[in-house]
């Protein structure tokens, strides 16, 4: 059985349902980058670009065929190797307002649920504030809350530092 049908198959078992009424866990990060707001959510508008901000650690791949035009209701197929094991991914745009803000919610996946809006503000100063507002339910919460979440916070705090890489890169380039 190739590793693609595989895939497929546990991304069935790993459907995700309603959003959960308990344990809803919450990570909060903002970053202020030096671009514009426009140029700024164009980076966020290729889902391409999502590889250039997860940890090398998660061996993340988009498996969805590009290029995907970003809208609502588009579905995104990922697969990460969590501790060793593949996962497959998917997520679902539910809120697609440019220049303000998108919501992406897991299908399926890794968690119970999962929940990530992405909020694009002018910054004070100049720049662009780039808020990212999670929430999730790890599988088997009362066995890895405390893990997952430990591995969320890093995967976040890689996130910052590659924003503030990338845009200090792209502001560098214009001058």
């Amino acid at each position: 059985m190739g590793l693609t049908l595989l895939l497929d198959i546990l991304a069935d078992a790993l459907a995700t349902g309603e959003r959960p009424s308990s344990g809803i866990e919450v990570i909060h990060e903002e970053t202020i980058v030096p671009t514009s707001l426009e140029e700024t959510f164009a980076f966020f508008s290729d889902a391409m670009n999502l590889e250039k901000l997860t940890p090398s650690w998660l061996n993340f791949q988009i498996r969805s065929e590009g290029p995907l035009k970003m809208r609502e209701g588009l579905n995104i197929d990922y697969a990460i190797v969590l501790h060793g094991f593949p996962i497959p991914w998917k997520t679902r745009i539910d809120v697609w307002e440019p220049g303000v803000r998108f919501v992406d919610r897991q299908v399926n996946g890794p968690y119970v649920w999962w929940n990530h809006e992405h909020r694009f503000e002018a910054a004070a100063g100049g720049g662009t504030r780039v808020i990212d507002h999670v929430e999730f339910v790890p599988r088997l919460r009362l066995l890895t809350t405390r893990f997952v979440r430990r591995d969320v916070e890093r995967i976040f705090a890689y996130r910052k530092e590659a924003l503030k890489r990338i845009f200090a890169e792209e502001a560098r380039d214009e001058k």
